[in-house]
């Protein structure tokens, strides 16, 4: 890995990037793991709301469909507008990388407003750090952006099923701050690999999604992923997550999976 690279993306203008290794993996290390590319969206997103000024809404929903393969090479990133409005509205990020587009996400946002008085039916926050004890996938998974993630386990990891805490020191796009909100859903995606249920070497089992719903915003640096992978028994697959933060639990992640033999 080169010391040289000191965040997951370079920026080469207002919409084109270049991946570091930091984000090659998992299933080859001639491709982009789209954890990293999770957290880019958001942190474009961000970005477009932030040049049109403050408008009280928050995300609520981030919704990506991985339509191809991103190799380890420049893309870019826009944002449209799909549904506008002043309480609620629909925003859409695409990736475009060697010509076509290889991801799409649409994001929902919608206003914020004080339901403290209502609020209840969060799960049990998850065991703290202090509980958890060092996790090493980089045995099971190849790829820098593995290597770029600080993982804690909570209890045993069981294939199909764990619970563990994620954070990463890598910066998303160099020398650009992002929130924490972007920082974290740029893990969510780890969910699919820290328990998986069969050998990486005898099994593909890919996700072709990633669907994010959220409670409130996450802060912080750590994200707390309580996940479940089931196997059904026709080459599909889902793999479940509650998400967490260092507070307190922050909303939900689901990624349907394309199971194959190798």
């Amino acid at each position: 890995m080169s010391e040289a690279a000191s965040a997951y993306f370079l920026r080469l203008d207002s919409s084109r990037l270049r991946p570091t290794e930091w984000t090659t993996g998992a299933w080859s290390t001639t491709e982009q793991h789209i954890s990293p590319m999770n957290g880019l969206i958001t942190h474009a997103v961000e970005r477009f709301c932030a040049e049109r000024g403050p408008d009280g809404m928050a995300i609520g929903r981030i919704g990506v469909d991985i339509l191809g393969v991103l190799g380890i090479e420049p893309f870019e990133v826009t944002v449209s507008v799909v549904r506008p409005g002043r309480t609620i509205e629909l925003l859409e990020a695409v990736v475009v990388s060697a010509g076509r587009a290889a991801v799409r996400a649409r994001v929902w946002r919608a206003a914020s407003l004080d339901t403290a008085a209502v609020a209840g039916g969060e799960v049990e926050p998850l065991p703290g750090l202090a509980q958890s004890e060092a996790l090493d996938l980089t045995e099971v998974w190849p790829g820098g952006y593995i290597g770029s993630v600080e993982l804690r386990s909570v209890g045993a990891v069981k294939p199909g099923r764990a619970a563990a805490w994620a954070r990463t020191r890598v910066d998303l796009v160099e020398g650009e701050p992002a929130s924490d909100l972007a920082r974290l859903i740029g893990l969510v995606d780890t969910a699919n690999g820290i328990c998986v249920r069969q050998r990486i070497d005898e099994w593909l089992f890919p996700n072709l999604d990633l669907t994010i719903h959220l409670l409130r915003q996450p802060v912080g640096d750590w994200l707390g992923l309580d996940t479940t992978v089931v196997f059904g028994p026709a080459g599909h697959g889902v793999t479940s997550s509650v998400l967490h933060d260092e507070t307190g639990h922050v909303g939900y992640a689901n990624q349907t999976l394309t199971i194959r033999p190798r």
